[in-house]
Parts: C-alpha cells; structure tokens; sequence
C-alpha cells in the first residue's frame, strides 16, 4: 500500500525551472509542504520521493491527515498492545 501510494503521489509531482542554483524544482500538489530542488531533473524527483517519505511517516506520527491519491489511501492502523 505505501509503494504505491508513493507512487501515485509522485505521478503527480510538478516540475518547473527556477532561477537558483539548483535550478529543478518539484512540488506534489496534493501534499502541502512537499517540495524539493535539485541540479537536474533526476536529482530533484530522487529528493522529492525522500521529503514525500519523511512526509508521510511525520503525518503518521502526528496523527495529520493524509490526503487520498488516486483512491489510494494510507492511514495507521489501530493495532493492539502485545504482551512482551
């Protein structure tokens, strides 16, 4: 569920040209705050896939929302206590 999830997620990506340094930029719409630059194109989406990961898992722990891509849906599961 959370490869394609993230795979959906990155089908959605954006990418433009900035002027900076690291002129690739990318954005997930749907996913407010991530974003990433980098050098050339690959460079930018390989970054945007690890904050859309860091992302998630913050969320998660948070208990933030997150937002449904594609039908796909990630959200924790109540799990029980274990006896250890």
């Amino acid at each position: 569920m959370l490869t394609a999830y993230i795979q959906a997620a990155m089908r959605h990506a954006h990418y433009e040209i900035i002027d900076d340094p690291r002129p690739m930029y990318g954005s997930i719409p749907e996913c407010p705050g991530v974003w990433a630059a980098g050098a050339t194109l690959e460079e930018c989406r390989e970054e945007l896939q690890s904050v859309l990961e860091d992302w998630i898992v913050l969320g998660l722990r948070l208990g933030d929302p997150i937002p449904v891509i594609d039908g796909i849906a990630v959200a924790p599961e109540k799990l029980e206590p274990i006896d250890v």
